[in-house]
């Protein structure tokens, strides 16, 4: 039960109940605070009307501008208002559409003012505006009132359906004014589900096409549709909806193709190696699709993303033995196009201290907060606007951490942060909102108004920063400048400073260590040595895997977490850098009680090839006590391996 249907309800009439009104707005008007001859006046007004019209329901019934013409004889509009509070009558849309309400307003929250009290203070939850407060309430809510009869508590999702459907067929308002009627009513809904008489919160006002929609735009064979609108309803228990919408682009693309140029195609199992190789062509030139028509021609990673999923849709399907699959493989490892491997965009020192800085001085709290997390953290601008009020974590030894929810990977991780209450303090106390990806609400950082903040208001604010701060790329132009490339500065100032990719990985959520080796590609000679031989390492366990597959290591046993490179008897030191060497390090090994056996001569000399390597790593970085530490466990070690075998081969 929602909070406002616990209020006192008033007794309510049905609307045909039409016995005593006059004596009913007689003992109305007598309360009212005016003088004798005004309330004179409406009753004798009320008192011809109802001579005429004694039923006021059969008058409702009437043409439109009969009514009007009704209304501006008697002048009756305060008896109509009386009437439909009190449930005696409903207006209709075209009613409500063709006049100010006046003071129907007024009436109505004088009736019901505990329920109109909680929607005010739910607009103030929100953060409205004085004026469209009162837009929404005076005019949206009173609309929908009159338009159904019944009290704001009484009122459903249904009843707002019915009047948006009724804005949108009155031939009584202009684009203008259905626009304005809508983006109100629009607002009821968002008051609705913060005063908990909704508990549905109020759609995005962007319409979207469903999936299917977009399929059956795009295939015009039946029997196509079919078997892909059963792929997608197959394929959507093991994946997300966002992936099953870039399946269905996909596989739209594809429809388009064989609809426009092999019309005669009615099935899948009649495609042939010379349809798919005409695709690969048409993937790769064809404009992009989207609600937003232009001419540009689709990128690289969309066009090899398109093969992919073509690839495994036909694979799938054949090796499910679906009635419709081709009779062979179609497509093959080959017609995937090479992707670029683009370097990370971070951004040089200057700019992005004047960028930083212009958002710094943004008026939008969340476009400068939010910039300055992911400028702070890394995070990606999902993983962001994902984040709820409990998660930054206090570890007593190691300060304020944010835990970063699951996102693009489905991992999720911790980084450092400082202190965010500003931010927390300035959304304010609002009802929580459903969480798109689980069955729970939740109280996202980013929301105002009771709706969540968009990337594209932080796209909008870093552009907006960008210019404020005067950045202009080599051809005068605007620098154009994305949120991501926050991310990237992140990382790269991280290896600069000396981070090790282990610790990177970490922080920024990689799954493999590939996609952090990106992130080594630099300029400084040091770290481009200490980034090949990084890669001369990892290589070598990197596995081969199909191009629908994700690369991922068999095994690297030195990216763990963040940690420094310290290897011990049986896994790695997490003691800080600057906490200097660990006296306790490697004690077995320097202790005269230790007596080696030949049988672990392997292990001491792999263990000596890594303490000799990460002591030239210390070197390279100048810490002089692990450099000092290690080549003490490598004299030790050596030491050891004479004692075992006084005459090694060689």
């Amino acid at each position: 039960m929602s909070v406002l249907a616990c209020q006192p309800a008033t007794t309510r009439r049905s609307p045909a109940d039409q016995v005593g009104i006059l004596d009913a707005y007689r003992d109305f008007c007598a309360r009212l605070t005016r003088g004798a001859d005004a309330i004179g006046l409406r009753l004798r007004l009320a008192e011809a009307f109802l001579a005429t019209h004694p039923d006021l329901t059969v008058w409702m019934a009437r043409p439109l501008d009969a009514r009007l013409a009704d209304l501006r004889r008697f002048g009756t509009w305060p008896l109509i208002c009386f009437a439909v509070v009190t449930g005696r009558l409903r207006c209709d849309a075209d009613l409500l559409m063709a006049r100010r309400l006046g003071g129907l307003g007024r009436l109505a929250e004088d009736e019901y003012g505990s329920e109109f009290t909680l929607l005010r203070q739910a607009a103030s939850r929100l953060s409205w505006g004085p004026q469209f407060t009162e837009q929404v309430i005076r005019q949206a809510v009173v609309t929908v009132i009159a338009f159904t009869g019944r009290p704001p508590a009484a009122l459903t999702l249904a009843d707002l359906d019915a009047l948006d459907a009724a804005i949108e067929a009155s031939p009584r308002l202009d684009a203008v004014a259905r626009h304005t009627r809508h983006k109100q009513l629009h607002g009821v809904r968002e008051l609705f589900y913060e005063a908990r008489i909704s508990h549905t919160p109020a759609p995005s006002r962007r319409v979207s096409t469903s999936n299917a929609t977009k399929l059956a735009n795009a295939v015009a064979a039946p029997e196509i549709l079919r078997t892909m609108t059963a792929y997608l309803d197959t394929r959507s228990a093991q994946l997300r909806p966002g992936s099953i919408a870039g399946i269905t682009n996909d596989l739209a693309c594809f429809g388009e193709f064989l609809t426009a140029h092999h019309p005669e195609i009615t099935r899948l199992v009649d495609l042939t190696r010379a349809h798919i190789e005409a695709f690969s062509i048409f993937a790769r030139t064809r404009p992009q699709r989207g609600h937003r028509v232009n001419t540009r021609t689709i990128g690289a990673s969309a066009a090899a993303h398109t093969m992919i999923t073509l690839r495994c849709f036909l694979d799938d399907i054949t090796s499910w033995n679906w009635a419709d699959a081709p009779t062979r493989r179609l497509v093959f490892a080959s017609d995937i196009p090479r992707q670029p491997r683009p370097l990370p965009r971070a951004l040089s020192t200057d700019i992005d201290t004047a960028l930083m800085t212009a958002v710094g001085q943004h008026p939008d709290p969340f476009i400068r907060h939010g910039l300055t997390i992911i400028r702070g953290t890394g995070l990606r601008i999902g993983e962001l606007l994902d984040l709820e009020l409990d998660c930054v974590i206090d570890y007593a030894t190691t300060g304020s951490w944010l835990r970063v929810p699951l996102g693009k990977l489905a991992t999720e991780r911790a980084v450092p942060l400082d202190a965010i209450d500003a931010l927390a303090h300035h959304r304010g106390p609002q009802r929580a909102l459903p969480h798109p990806r689980y069955d729970r609400d939740a109280d996202f950082l980013f929301a105002e108004g009771g709706r969540r903040v968009t990337s594209a208001r932080l796209r909008r604010g870093l552009r907006e920063a960008a210019e404020t701060a005067g950045l202009t790329g080599t051809d005068g132009t605007p620098l154009k400048v994305v949120p991501h490339q926050l991310r990237h500065t992140y990382a790269t100032t991280l290896v600069n400073a000396g981070m090790s990719l282990p610790a990177l990985m970490a922080l920024l959520g990689h799954q493999t260590p590939e996609m952090t080796l990106r992130y080594a590609t630099l300029a400084s000679p040091t770290l481009r040595t200490d980034y090949d031989t990084a890669m001369g390492k990892m290589r070598r366990q990197f596995t081969l895997t199909p191009a629908t597959r994700p690369v991922a290591p068999d095994s690297v046993t030195w990216l763990h977490s963040e940690m420094l490179k310290t290897r011990v008897a049986h896994g790695y030191c997490s003691r800080e850098p600057a906490a200097e060497a660990c006296p306790y390090a490697n004690i077995c090994e320097n202790c005269d009680s230790y007596v080696p056996s030949a049988e672990f001569a392997p292990i001491l000399r792999a263990q000596l090839a890594d303490v000799e390597a990460l002591r030239d790593d210390a070197t390279e970085r100048g810490w002089n006590s692990e450099t000092a530490r290690h080549t003490r466990v490598a004299e030790s070690l050596t030491t050891h391996l004479r004692a075992i075998d006084p005459h090694p081969s060689t």
